[in-house]
């Protein structure tokens, strides 16, 4: 399960939490403007928008997670179990792959109104990676510098929302997600005004108690709510350093710790990386569970005319600054 959301102040930003109970190996990948994009039932592009993003590289391919292109696009793709249809090729329409579906709307679009023309002709088509990489039931947030949407494909078609929030998780699909947020309306970061009775005086004993209602367990809904009420009452200076701070710190209000969720036998769900991806300059920021320092890679410090994937293994142990 993950939670993926956009942020703004001078600059705009956009990353997610990917949780599961185990790890691929994922590398801190750039993609430059010169590797051949291939693709199964389509054209290959070997021309492109160069990428940086998180992926597990197989056989030469980068599988991604999430990535943004150097015009300041970004799409991150979420576990969606049981709403997730992938259809039979079809004729006269684009039929890309899941695992193809990032660097197909990265390679060619520089904005959310560009990606949307490309959905119009769109089939996510049920092809694996391989045998041993099936397709992943998964949904899609997409964003630039001023918006988001979010694209679920399913059993009735492919389908297009608009993303007010700039935030998803998982199940349920994101019309129902939106809709649940009727329910925590009354939420606030003001103190409670007594509404229960008039002859009662009741007292607030506790700072922060405008939001008593608000979910703190892990399940996808409730991590949408709150991540969504986290980010859109969250205030930060427009530093980089305070901007990117700010953005970890709502990640981490959604976290999953080890031991909480378990997953059968000696597994469990943990956070196992969250990344903050300033879409202005192109720099990719990273945690990982056993390391909270944060992590910089900055694509255009690499050459971006080349032709080769660059990778950055993940710096997984615990840095501590020791002061005495």
């Amino acid at each position: 399960m993950c939670t993926a959301i956009t942020y703004k102040t001078k600059d705009h930003y956009f990353g997610r939490n990917l949780d599961l109970e185990y790890s691929y190996q994922e590398t801190v990948t750039i993609t430059p403007r010169n590797y051949p994009f291939k693709f199964r039932s389509g054209q290959a592009i070997n021309k492109h928008y160069a990428l940086i993003g998180m992926a597990y590289v197989a056989d030469d391919y980068p599988l991604y997670y999430e990535a943004i292109n150097e015009k300041g696009l970004g799409m991150a793709g979420l576990n969606f179990p049981g709403n997730a249809y992938y259809h039979e090729l079809k004729n006269n329409q684009d039929n890309v792959a899941p695992f193809e579906f990032i660097p197909w709307i990265l390679s060619q679009c520089a904005t959310v109104d560009e990606a949307k023309k490309l959905l119009a002709n769109l089939n996510i088509a049920n092809i694996n990676f391989s045998d041993s990489l099936p397709a992943s039931p998964l949904h899609w947030i997409i964003a630039d510098l001023k918006n988001s949407i979010t694209v679920e494909s399913v059993k009735d078609g492919l389908k297009v929302y608009d993303n007010p929030v700039g935030v998803l998780t998982n199940n349920p699909t994101f019309d129902m997600q939106m809709f649940n947020l009727n329910n925590y309306m009354s939420l606030s970061i003001e103190p409670p005004v007594n509404n229960f009775s008039k002859n009662l005086n009741l007292d607030i004993y506790s700072r922060g108690m405008g939001a008593l209602g608000l979910p703190g367990d892990l399940s996808s809904a409730s991590r949408f709510v709150k991540a969504t009420f986290t980010k859109m009452n969250s205030l930060s200076g427009t530093s980089e350093r305070e901007s990117i701070s700010q953005f970890f710190h709502i990640l981490t209000s959604v976290e999953q710790q080890r031991g909480c969720v378990h997953m059968g036998e000696d597994k469990y769900e943990i956070t196992i990386y969250s990344s903050c991806c300033n879409m202005d300059k192109g720099i990719y920021y990273y945690t990982t569970y056993e390391n909270s320092q944060i992590s910089a890679i900055n694509m255009h410090h690499e050459d971006l005319d080349a032709s080769k994937l660059v990778n950055y293994e993940l710096i997984k142990g615990q840095q501590i600054n020791k002061q005495n």
